[in-house]
């Protein structure tokens, strides 16, 4: 189609070429009647004047300009755009013909031949300068070869030259013309010199405010965002812009984005950006709100169902997540095998392993089959077929080394689960031979070594997990928790865990271990009221033994009784609930 185009544009030029010598020569007669006509002089012979009138065409272009032209029209027609470009771009070089400039230069963008593009549209903007898509054109060029001389001497002209109704659209897309110059804080002086006159229209600001970000000048960006959003205060891609300057810190968008959008509430970019803060600064709750009120806007979009229903498995509200995972599934979801992940976990928590295993047998191929064939195992294994759990892990055909690690790990997890600790420990003493620095295998291998009471081994094994991954809160809660359930070096059991907690100060796992070291320290009430927190955020067995035992130790054993015959009820089985009954409320 472009070289159609081209061809037909070449075509009505040739035409008015020609149409413009018939009309001189037609005037030409006009103004020649009854005048005879000259006789050649002296030695000049027929056929010399004849040769001379030879050399031009009829449309007054040389025999070579009309031979360019000509080559030009036809390989545009055969398609053959370089060679169109070159004849044009010569014969725009020898006639310095702004319409033919103009041709020649669109001809050579569409062969992709840049360079001969720039030299036809010099010409261009040369013979015609006062033309707004030359001037244009020569800043895109000049600007696409990061040329920034170029385009300071003719991009006010090209602003100067723009229609009103475009100008604001192409301040906008001022920025994203000078990407390709890398001094950004040349190309901000640029914008803000070449703004200077329009600073009337929000557009103008929010041209400084994109190259003040791209230049890292922040203060700048905020204050010309700000003067945009004063101008024009509903204008939702500015108020995204300036809670886009404070992205790291998520409670700064949402003091940022929460305002506006309860001025403005079907702005539905800036609702979905103060979502994504609020799960961002941890508010679950509030973000499920707006999720909701998007979903209610937007019933069909795909992204906020499944951020409805990752939210409502958050806050435990697993029926709502089940309807929306399988209005996802139902609307062939790209992510479905994921969603079916999800399923399966939900279906675990309400305790319906037959639906679990249903939902990961759906899951046959993709980044989620080895997951889904790990947590398979792991049912098989826990309705007590442990070597059916074990035989179905060494069916799984693993492709990476990642993924031959992940399979260890799962089979790992299923044989401590079943006290096989030896079996356990034996199989990632193994693997660490090939592998002896990764993080997953040391920090599994020490918690076998210490259900082994190897308690030395474990320890150096958390050291060196901790030396490797001074960030890895887990290693420090485990190496705390194994201290404090021994009741040795509970100071530096507790130094352990607190650090543990710096980084990760919600997680129900290491509040359980705190409130567990306290106990061991004798702080029953303050043990007792971390430990309750932690199985507000997950009703784990393990906490609910520690609550059980706390309570027991400050004479309410009755309350005692209730949170281990529940816990007892909804995890049967478990190893830790099941000895601190036996040794609590066993006659």
């Amino acid at each position: 189609m472009k070289s159609r185009s081209c061809l037909l544009r070449m075509s009505s030029l040739l035409a008015v070429l020609l149409l413009g010598f018939s009309l001189s020569a037609v005037a030409d007669d006009a103004g020649n009647q009854n005048v005879t006509t000259p006789q050649p002089q002296g030695n000049t012979s027929a056929a010399d004047q004849s040769s001379s009138n030879a050399s031009r065409t009829d449309s007054g272009l040389t025999a070579q300009q009309f031979y360019q032209f000509m080559l030009g029209e036809v390989a545009a027609q055969r398609g053959q755009m370089p060679l169109a470009a070159a004849a044009l771009v010569q014969m725009a070089q020898s006639t310095h013909d702004p319409e033919i400039a103009r041709l020649a230069a669109e001809a050579a963008i569409e062969a992709r031949q840049y360079d001969a593009a720039l030299v036809a549209t010099r010409i261009w903007v040369a013979a015609e300068p006062e033309s707004a898509p030359a001037q244009q054109m020569m800043v895109s060029l000049a600007a696409a070869f990061g040329q920034l001389d170029d385009v300071r001497a003719h991009l006010a002209n090209s602003l100067a030259l723009d229609t009103k109704e475009n100008l604001p659209g192409d301040l906008m897309r001022l920025n994203r013309l000078l990407v390709r110059i890398p001094d950004k804080a040349a190309v901000n002086k640029l914008v803000i010199e070449a703004t200077e006159p329009y600073l009337q229209l929000p557009e103008a600001h929010f041209a400084r405010a994109q190259s003040a970000y791209n230049a890292k000048d922040m203060a700048k960006a905020g204050t010309e965002i700000d003067a945009v959003l004063s101008a024009q205060p509903d204008w939702e891609l500015a108020i995204l812009f300036k809670a886009m300057l404070v992205e790291s810190k998520p409670e700064d968008v949402v003091v940022v984005l929460q305002p506006f959008v309860n001025k403005y509430p079907q702005a539905a970019d800036a609702r979905l950006g103060l979502a994504r803060a609020l799960v961002g600064a941890h508010r679950f709750d509030d973000a499920l709100v707006q999720f909701k009120i998007l979903q209610s806007q937007q019933p069909d979009n795909p992204d906020v169902i499944y951020a409805v229903g990752l939210l409502s498995t958050q806050n435990g509200d697993y029926a709502t997540a089940e309807s929306q995972f399988k209005r996802l599934i139902d609307m062939n979801y790209p992510q479905s095998n994921l969603v079916r992940v999800y399923l399966g976990q939900i279906a675990e928590d309400k305790k319906d392993d037959q639906a679990a295993a249903t939902w990961y047998a759906g899951v046959t191929s993709g980044p989620q089959y080895l997951d889904a064939q790990a947590r398979a195992a792991q049912l098989t294994a826990r309705a007590g077929n442990v070597d059916g759990a074990i035989a179905m892990l060494h069916k799984v055909q693993a492709t990476t080394d990642d993924d031959r690690v992940q399979l260890v790990l799962t089979e790992a997890t299923i044989l401590r689960e079943a006290q096989r600790y030896d079996a356990a420990y034996a199989m990632l003493d193994k693997a660490l031979a090939t592998r002896p620095n990764d993080p997953d295998l040391l920090y599994e291998a020490a918690l076998d070594a210490d259900y082994l009471k190897k308690f030395d081994l474990s320890e150096r094994l958390w050291q060196k997990l901790i030396a490797m991954k001074p960030d890895s809160a887990q290693a420090y809660n485990a190496w705390g928790y194994s201290l404090a359930d021994r009741g040795v070096r509970l100071d530096e059991a507790q130094s352990l865990i607190d650090k543990a907690l710096e980084m990760r100060p919600d997680d129900p796992f290491i509040l359980d271990s705190k409130g567990w070291v306290l106990f061991r320290k004798g702080e029953k009430q303050a043990a007792l009221d971390l430990l309750q927190r932690a199985y507000k955020g997950r009703p784990d067995p393990e906490i609910a033994a520690h609550i059980g035992e706390v309570l027991w130790s400050l004479g309410r054993q009755d309350d005692a009784r209730n949170v281990l015959t529940d816990a007892a009820r909804n995890y049967p089985g478990n190893a830790a609930l099941s000895d601190t009954i036996k040794r609590f409320m066993t006659p």
